[in-house]
């Protein structure tokens, strides 16, 4: 399942997410036991990226259980996680130009080393969510 939004909401997607945002990501580790931090992410058609580490805490919770929680400027949401895989794969070539330019403000300060292969892509795939504006 992917979430449909109106245009008019996906309108509102685009300008409040289409960029660099803060948003809150939940996962659930095996035992149960819930997560929460900030990352970084962009939204583009359904989707949220973030650049992470294959062993980060986020992405061993997501491939053990791939539903996830988000929140952010008034919109919280569902999703299912998934590792589109190294940053200098073929396949994400498009989308690390874009992240690149996007994160523009701090993904050459250091934090970012495209040299390692456990450097990733996290794509949270939106399959419900509530969205505020203007009081609706």
């Amino acid at each position: 399942m992917h979430i449909k939004f109106s245009q008019e909401a996906a309108q509102i997607m685009d300008m409040r997410f289409g960029c660099d945002t803060l948003i809150a990501l939940a996962t659930v580790d095996e035992s149960g036991t819930p997560w929460v931090r900030n990352v970084n992410a962009y939204y583009e058609n359904g989707s949220f990226y973030v650049i992470t580490h294959l062993l980060s805490n986020k992405m061993q919770h997501i491939k053990a259980n791939p539903v996830v929680a988000i929140s952010g400027d008034w919109f919280t949401a569902h999703g299912r996680g998934e590792n589109l895989g190294y940053i200098l794969k073929a396949q994400n070539l498009d989308l690390i130009d874009k992240l690149r330019t996007v994160f523009g403000e701090w993904y050459d300060n250091g934090h970012i080393n495209e040299a390692d292969i456990n450097t990733v892509i996290l794509r949270i795939r939106l399959t419900n969510g509530v969205l505020f504006n203007d009081g609706t």
